[in-house]
Order: structure tokens, then C-alpha cells, then sequence
């Protein structure tokens, strides 16, 4: 299974090159929120990307696209330059998988307001109420790029992106389809900032991944789209290649509602099952993309299941968090931090925990805090999230 298209946006750009050179680099993206008012929250910064208004190349009518809220314009540019780049032609065939925590939540909110302050006020709100579903978004990136095909929406917390990627690899996988778009797209929104703030999950200092005085999780928005398609197919059109999956593990930890197990049961599982899958050896893999929060539980649980699962191999690991560079995106994390493995496949780099200073001396491997060079041929993605969702990919670089 290869990768012959991505696009992404993040708070370090619009596009894949400008992203691979921000997080190569270890830029940050992190800065005063300005989309909505923060002054009754503790934390006030976040991850704003900048959203375009206009999508080159897009089939909707302006009004449509005018009518478009933040995470859909998100989630048009990364598809389509998925689109562009892996060369695709339009057709009535093409299975679309997408993840989202929030999808139109900036849509729900607007409708709110509306009916608070105006309570027989009409006007806009019937398309609110349509656009706000995920699938409707999903519906407009395969209208926009003249598409037709099934559209699947996975919701599974902090997971969600890997979940998609990996459904999508699994879909192709087992003959169902030749090619699939897939990825996640989340906007920030007040909601889901104000409800992470009160749980006092938001850091007030400074988003520190594996740091022995971490203090929370910094929001940040944006998408990332891949097209996935077998090797056949793509030797067939003569297409580039990004990159190829080649595992991915999915596993449940029932053990909170918010907090992980303690000793990373479930992700130590996901992870056995992705190298499982793959028939590599922990050793074998040359750089981990952590989930990563900056969170006390999330990290020690992560640390737990890392040390684990390499054994003897632990100290040879390199691994880092690019959450502290574009923020935690919610159902667009995984995705994106997908797309970063290519990108370090690819350019033979290592990107850096930029803001950790004092490793946690609970993590027994390798944490990168400044860029570096690397000669890296399989990378690990993990994502794991509320609930106990867990999920990890696997990505191999094409040669």
C-alpha cells in the first residue's frame, strides 16, 4: 500500500513543503488566540492556521464555498492538493474516510447564538443545521474535486486520524478498493476550547512533550489528507510515491474515562499489533511520532508502553512530539502526524520536541528536542485518546 498524494495546514503553513520546512526546522506555531474571545479562560494561546477563502481549483459555486465554515475550507486545501499530487482523474468511485472530533462545531455555535439573541430569527440557520454534520463536509470536498463515493466518518476522540488512515490502508488491503482519499480536518472552536480549558488539560506555561515539568496540552487546528493506493495502480499511472503503510494496530483501554492506563496497556497492545502486522521488529523502527500531549498521565502512560514495547532496543529509539511545533488538532492529529513521518522518511530528518528542555527520566529512549539528521527507513505514529482509544501506524520510506 503506497501513498502517492498528500496535502496539508497546519499553524506552520498552507501546503506540504511549507509544513515539511516548519517542522524539519522546529518552528512553532502556538500564539494569542485571536477567533474568539479568551479572556474568561485561563490559557489564551493556541495553534491558528491561516484559513484560505478561496480554494484553487474547487467545483463548488462561490456561494457554496462562502457558506463553508472553518474546518471545511481546512479540510478543501489539504484534499485538494492531495488531489494534484497524486495525479488522480475524476470518477464516480472513490471512497472517502475522514475523522473529525468537532467537524462544524463553529456552525452549531453560530446557530446557538442566533437562537439566544434571536430567537425568530430564521435566516442561515436551516444551512447551519446541514452543514454542521460531518458527512455534509465530506460531501463538499468530493463535490469540490468533482467526485462521487462512499463518504465514512470516524469520531474516535484523539485517535481519529490514525483510525482513518488505518481503515482506509485496510480497505485497499482487502480488495475492497483500489484507491481511497483519506485523512482529518479539525477548526478550533470556543466549545471545545473552553470545555479543555476547564478540565485543565490546556497548559498555562508551555506545551513540553515528555518534560519533567510538563503542565498540559496546547490546542491547535488544521487537516491533512493522503491518498492511498495499491503499489499495482500506482506503478500502473508511472505515479511518485510518498511513502507506504505498511501496519496498523487499533485497541481500547477501558480503563477511564479521560485518564490512561498507567502502564499504557492498550497502546503497548496497538503498537504489538501494528509491528505485528508489519512483521518488523521493534528495533527495526528507526523514529516514533509520540502522541505526546504535554499532559502529566498521557506522557507517563506513553513512556510506560514505549519502554515496553522495544525492550532491549528502548535507548535506540527516536522519538518526538510535533505537538509542541502545531498544537494538539484533535481528529486531524493523526493525520497530520502521519504526514510528518513522510515527510522525515522522505527528507531524512529528525523533527524535534521543540520546547522540551528536562527529559522526564521516566523515558528510557531518545527524545529529540533540536533538529536533526537521520538516516530513518520505517517511522511509528501513535495516537491515543479520551476513552481509550488507541491507535498506531506504521510507514515505511519508498526507495
Amino acid at each position: 500500500m503506497v501513498v502517492t498524494g498528500g496535502g496539508v495546514i497546519t499553524a506552520l503553513g498552507q501546503g506540504w513543503a511549507p509544513n515539511a520546512a516548519g517542522f524539519r526546522a522546529g518552528h512553532c506555531g502556538i500564539r494569542p488566540v485571536s477567533l474568539f474571545d479568551v479572556s474568561g479562560q485561563r490559557v489564551k494561546v493556541a495553534a491558528e492556521a491561516v484559513v484560505p477563502e478561496t480554494i484553487p481549483g474547487s467545483r463548488l459555486s462561490p456561494k457554496r464555498l462562502s457558506r463553508s465554515d472553518r474546518a471545511t475550507r481546512l479540510l478543501l486545501t489539504a484534499g485538494h492538493e492531495a488531489w494534484t499530487q497524486s495525479g488522480w482523474e475524476t470518477t464516480d468511485r472513490l471512497p472517502l474516510i475522514l475523522a473529525t472530533t468537532s467537524g462544524g462545531m463553529p456552525l452549531g455555535e453560530a446557530y446557538y447564538r442566533d437562537t439566544l439573541t434571536h430567537p425568530t430569527h430564521r435566516r442561515q440557520q436551516p444551512t447551519r443545521i446541514l452543514s454542521y454534520q460531518a458527512q455534509r463536509q465530506g460531501i463538499d470536498l468530493l463535490d469540490s474535486l468533482g467526485c462521487s463515493g462512499s463518504v465514512s466518518i470516524i469520531a474516535n476522540a484523539c485517535a481519529s486520524g490514525s483510525n482513518a488512515i488505518g481503515h482506509a490502508w485496510e480497505t485497499v488491503r482487502s480488495g475492497q478498493a483500489d484507491r481511497v482519499l483519506a485523512g482529518g480536518y479539525d477548526g478550533l472552536c470556543h466549545l471545545v476550547f473552553a470545555g479543555f480549558d476547564s478540565l485543565q488539560a490546556l497548559s498555562p506555561t508551555q506545551c513540553r512533550p515528555f518534560d519533567a515539568a510538563r503542565d498540559g496540552l496546547a490546542l491547535g487546528e488544521g487537516a491533512a489528507v493522503l491518498a492511498l493506493e495499491t503499489l499495482e495502480s500506482a506503478r500502473h499511472r508511472s505515479a511518485d510515491i510518498l511513502g507506504e503503510i505498511i501496519g496498523y494496530g487499533a485497541s481500547t483501554d477501558t480503563h477511564h474515562l479521560t485518564q490512561p492506563h498507567p502502564e499504557g496497556a492498550a497502546a503497548l497492545a496497538s503498537m504489538h499489533q501494528a509491528t505485528q502486522v508489519a512483521g518488523i521488529h521493534p528495533s527495526e523502527v528507526h523514529y516514533i511520532n509520540a502522541h505526546g500531549t504535554g499532559t502529566v498521565l498521557n506522557d507517563a502512560a506513553e513512556a510506560a508502553a514505549l519502554n515496553a514495547w522495544a525492550g532491549e532496543a528502548v535507548s535506540h529509539l527516536h522519538v518526538s512530539s510535533t505537538k509542541a511545533s502545531v498544537g494538539h488538532l484533535l481528529g486531524a492529529a493523526g493525520a497530520v502526524e502521519a504526514a510528518v513521518c513522510l515527510m522525515a522518511l522522505d527528507g531524512q530528518w529528525l523533527p524535534p520536541s521543540l520546547s522540551t528542555v528536562t527529559v522526564d527520566p521516566a523515558c528510557r529512549f531518545q527524545v529529540i528536542t533540536q533538529p536533526a539528521q537521520a538516516s530513518l527507513n520505517i517511522a511509528l505514529s501513535n495516537s491515543f485518546g479520551f476513552g481509550g482509544a488507541n491507535a498506531t501506524l506504521i510507514f515505511r520510506r519508498w526507495t
